[in-house]
């Protein structure tokens, strides 16, 4: 599915991308009109219900930066700037409010509800809801660290550009 384009269900795009800058980090996407509303999650999404993990709204961004997998050239300040599409697919929002969002997943990796819930000026707390999707116990970005796009992970992508991991 192209950025911006509906699939079958109606559904629109989300996309997790992992993102080696000042520190490597999840930044998760949510297509909502016609923008990724987006929060860097320092330790990724999880599948159990019982792990809280902080998410930092940043700053808006354009479909196409969804699509983005490769080394940023302005890989300042020490990083490498390596970004992989971690997870990708459809989502489905089912509440938006000033302090919540609720939404479902419907990904490679992530499936089933999830809530972002704000617990500060600028901090969030993403959380799996309890569905048949949840894995009490697991730890999805330390199974499935490589990218559903190219299969590769964020330091294979640097070693192919001639670069060094972090």
């Amino acid at each position: 599915m192209s950025a911006g384009q509906e699939d079958d269900w109606g559904l629109v795009r989300f996309v997790v991308q992992l993102h080696d800058a000042t520190t490597l980090h999840f930044d998760l996407r949510l297509e909502i009109d016609g923008v990724l509303r987006s929060w860097a999650v320092p330790k990724g999404p999880s599948l159990d219900p019982g792990v809280r993990r902080l998410a930092v709204p940043v700053e808006d961004h354009s479909l196409e930066a969804g699509e983005f997998e490769g080394v940023h050239e302005e890989s300042a300040r020490g990083s490498s700037g390596a970004v992989i599409i971690w997870d990708e697919g459809a989502v489905e929002l089912l509440g938006d409010e000033p302090d919540h969002l609720s939404f479902a997943l419907a990904g490679a990796k992530l499936n089933g509800r999830f809530g972002l819930t704000r617990t500060g000026e600028d901090r969030w707390i993403l959380v799996k809801a309890r569905d048949e999707h949840a894995r009490p116990g697991s730890d999805i970005v330390a199974e499935q660290p490589a990218s559903v796009r190219s299969g590769r992970t964020w330091e294979e992508v640097v070693a192919e550009r001639g670069g060094e991991a972090d």
